[in-house]
């Protein structure tokens, strides 16, 4: 790779206090990692060339958001012939489907995820309708199982996922084994249909069987469908970007359902500096790790939860453990900082501390910044 001069993308910008979406070029030079942006309609230099903290290569695909200096730019089109060969090459997209049944293996199938070299580019959990998910199956209609299928996948919570891997569609569904479950435990054992499907449609996952079925899918789950936070009887987790990139998530939602709390929202959100200095505003003046704290939630995807039981804020905060993972390795060691923490910055995990703020946390999540990006 360090024979290649550079890569180009085009990306948008939505500009707040305009109102308007603005595009650039994006300019990454493989070499030595380094950034430079150029603004297409005043045709000038927007930012000159340099590293950016937190971006690298493995950032650079399609629909990606990526924050530079807390402006979240998303990587819309190929800038030219020869990055889009480039990449087309050695990195796509498919779209992937948690089912109903699978519910309380979500976190053990996103860990098996990573664990198979994806990335997961967006990730929602949400209930589809009957008309939905009619649409999902339109490729199927004229298929006996339809209606069935239809009924099922509109019963409960699903989690959509986009995934990004070279050969995306092949690899996915060969992870994701036959679609009957007897097959598939006979056949490809270690695939997740055999591991985690029950019998019939109860099988696990879906796999999109081609692009356009995929750009289907994901458009009407991460466009279409709009997914409203419980707001009682709960608490507001966000995992942190070095978690997620260090292919913890998973495993930290795992816990999470295993221990009893119910999932009733989740989605994988970019947040930039303004909205994450007034979510964390509490925290101002009282860490005094606070600005570290915002650079490190700005510098890649969060993945926000709103988790539900009784006495959820003081139970969360249990399971969670003490801010800082040193001492949670010392007095908590099963606690999810001590665990996946590396230090008061990069403790893996935020959980509501005052039970007053969890509706407030997670109306601000959910409704606010998933408004927003829809909006956008």
């Amino acid at each position: 790779m360090s024979i290649l001069e550079r890569f180009c993308f085009i990306t948008e910008y939505y500009d707040t206090y305009a109102t308007i979406v603005k595009k650039f070029q994006l300019f990454y030079y493989p070499k030595d990692d380094t950034i430079e942006i150029y603004d297409i309609k005043n045709k000038k230099i927007f930012l000159k060339r340099g590293v950016v903290p937190g971006i690298s290569f493995k950032d650079l695909y399609l629909g990606n958001d990526i924050n530079i200096y807390s402006r979240l730019h998303k990587l819309v089109e190929y800038g030219d012939d020869y990055t889009k060969n480039y990449f087309e090459e050695i990195r796509s997209n498919t779209f992937g489907l948690i089912k109903p049944d699978a519910y309380l293996n979500i976190g053990k199938i996103i860990d098996c995820i990573y664990q198979n070299g994806f990335s997961i580019s967006k990730l929602k959990l949400c209930k589809l309708s009957t008309d939905d998910a009619a649409f999902f199956y339109n490729n199927i209609q004229n298929q006996p199982s339809f209606q069935t299928m239809v009924n099922f996948i509109s019963s409960d919570y699903v989690v959509g996922m986009d995934l990004v891997k070279k050969n995306a569609i092949k690899e996915w569904l060969s992870l994701i084994g036959p679609e009957d479950v007897e097959s598939a435990q006979k056949t490809a054992p270690n695939s997740l249909r055999a591991i985690f499907g029950d019998s019939g449609i109860k099988n696990a996952v879906h796999g999109s069987l081609n692009s356009s079925d995929a750009k289907r899918e994901s458009s009407l789950i991460f466009n279409k469908i709009r997914h409203e936070p419980i707001l009682n009887n709960c608490s507001c987790v966000v995992i942190k970007p070095h978690a997620i990139s260090e292919g913890n998530a998973g495993k930290i939602i795992d816990i999470l359902l295993t221990e009893g709390f119910e999932i009733s929202s989740m989605e994988m959100l970019y947040i930039d500096k303004v909205q994450a200095e007034e979510f964390f505003e509490i925290y101002k003046g009282v860490l005094p790790e606070y600005s570290q704290m915002i650079d490190s939630v700005v510098c890649g995807p969060i993945i926000g939860i709103e988790v539900r039981q009784n006495d959820c804020v003081n139970k969360l905060r249990t399971l969670v453990g003490p801010h800082d993972p040193d001492i949670a390795k010392a007095l908590r060691p099963n606690t999810i900082r001590a665990k996946f923490g590396n230090n008061c910055v990069y403790n893996a995990i935020h959980c509501t501390d005052l039970e007053e703020d969890a509706p407030i946390e997670c109306d601000y999540l959910f409704n606010k910044i998933s408004c927003f990006k829809y909006s956008n």
